[in-house]
């Protein structure tokens, strides 16, 4: 999603709260069931504090907010608890765990780097932006321990686990991107390349910017229009670990990335579509990682995009296959998947976050679409791609486009999670014999841009 502050000027989006009338109306697959819905809790439920992406923990989910984060029990699906609310503003708190560490994104220019920070008046030298660190050792009472300041703050990162001498590390990923008509002082262009911070497990404290490699040195997608967005950063990254690549989503451009270097990642392949994509927004692999999904976010996730008028390849999914080998490795168009339901002109939707759902000998996905809902689909055939269940709400208002819906909707162990920006969290579970087997795997932790082998 773009800054909201951004969109909601651009936009001419209301931000309500919400709750009432036929928002509450379900509409369900019957291989669906809606298992429990935890409401968000003051303060981080104003209209202007919606929630966002997701990190799951042991029987723990974490959930982003612009004003904080959230940490819900989820031991028992059927009846998730709040555990504890930290509040620490600052656009758009995208969350991941790993071992003891909780990190959290800032995209805005604060005051400073602490939870008590206010928004900067203007962006200037003095103000700060980029990834803070949390030791959840307690995880009823995370316990802030540092920051990094990244020159283009923070929009969404990526766990990347060190291997070899620096196995006693885990690696940060940091994408972020520079948007016409803003002037942040780090990210003019041309900002071509990603920030990668390195953090000691053993001593988070020492966490330092150890790299920033150039992605797009002959530059990026120029872009065109008001709506394809030149390529001036990284919306987010998706790694495979099994393959050591990263799927670069980059504005205007769509990557393949080795990163078995991991402080010199670089690019093995790219491409650009000029007719349907907009803005590059996020990835998935198939669990062979011989196929990647990537998504467009036409309209920045508050636009009504879900309709006739915009078609069936805007604001959709691409399916490419990855073909070849080392770095041959080329990426090559399958299809497109968008939801098959259209929405009302009310209802901000566009493909947004998801992962996959792990079945075995199946490449399915479930994802989120603001208020289209969430949709389940399968890409095993990747030319033929086709949905196998969905739950939606009503629209959030009859009369006025309203930011709301689904924001992220993850699988982990046996069931799915979905952040629902003003609602709250839903916990589903799909009863479909062509997922049954996913039900049988396990994660001790599982943060969805870190796409880990599968254990039974």
């Amino acid at each position: 999603m773009l800054p909201l502050a951004v969109l909601l000027a651009l936009g001419g989006v209301t931000a309500v709260s919400a709750g009432g009338g036929a928002d509450d109306d379900i509409i369900r697959s019957r291989n669906i069931r809606h298992l429990a819905n935890i409401a968000r809790q003051p303060p981080l439920d104003t209209p202007f504090s919606p929630s966002t992406d997701l990190a799951f923990t042991g029987t723990h989910a974490i959930a982003g907010n612009f004003g904080g984060f959230t940490v819900y029990d989820i031991a028992d699906p059927r009846s998730p608890r709040l555990v504890t609310q930290v509040i620490c503003p600052g656009a758009q708190n995208d969350v991941s765990v790993t071992g003891n560490l909780l990190f959290l994104s800032t995209d805005d220019p604060r005051s400073d780097d602490s939870c008590q920070s206010s928004p900067g008046a203007a962006p200037n030298g003095d103000s700060w932006e980029g990834m803070k660190i949390f030791d959840i050792s307690d995880i009823s009472h995370p316990r802030y321990v540092a920051s990094v300041e990244t020159p283009c703050g923070s929009h969404t990162h990526t766990l990347v686990p060190g291997k070899g001498r620096n196995r006693g590390a885990v690696y940060v990923y940091v994408s972020s991107y520079h948007l016409p008509g803003t002037s942040l002082p780090g990210c003019r262009p041309p900002h071509d390349k990603i920030t990668i911070i390195k953090v000691p497990l053993d001593d988070p404290a020492g966490a330092a910017v150890v790299a920033e490699p150039v992605l797009f040195p002959g530059g990026g997608n120029p872009g065109g229009g008001a709506t394809w967005y030149p390529t001036t950063g990284c919306h987010d990254l998706t790694v495979h670990l099994g393959k050591d690549l990263a799927a670069g989503s980059c504005m205007g451009d769509g990557v393949l990335i080795d990163i078995s270097d991991r402080e010199r990642p670089h690019v093995i392949a790219s491409e650009r579509d000029s007719v349907n994509f907009a803005f590059w927004h996020s990835a998935v692999f198939n669990s062979r990682g011989d196929k990647v999904v990537f998504t467009d976010e036409l309209g920045g996730g508050l636009a009504a995009t879900c309709n006739e008028a915009v078609g069936p390849t805007r604001g959709a999914n691409a399916v490419y296959a990855i073909k070849g080998r080392g770095d041959r490795r080329t990426l090559v168009l399958q299809s497109y998947y968008k939801i098959p339901r259209h929405q009302t002109a009310t209802e901000n939707c566009v493909a947004h976050y998801g992962s996959l759902v792990p079945a075995v000998g199946r490449d399915i996905m479930v994802q989120a679409w603001y208020q289209g809902g969430v949709s389940v689909w399968d890409f095993t055939d990747a030319r033929r791609p086709h949905e196998i269940a969905h739950f939606d709400r009503g629209p959030l208002s009859p009369t006025q486009l309203v930011l709301g819906g689904a924001w992220s909707a993850y699988y982990y162990n046996g069931h799915v999670y979905v952040t629902d920006t003003q609602k709250g969290l839903d916990v589903i579970d799909i009863r479909d014999l062509r997922t049954v087997t996913a039900k049988l795997v396990r994660h001790d932790e599982f943060n969805p841009q870190t796409q880990l082998p599968y254990r039974r």
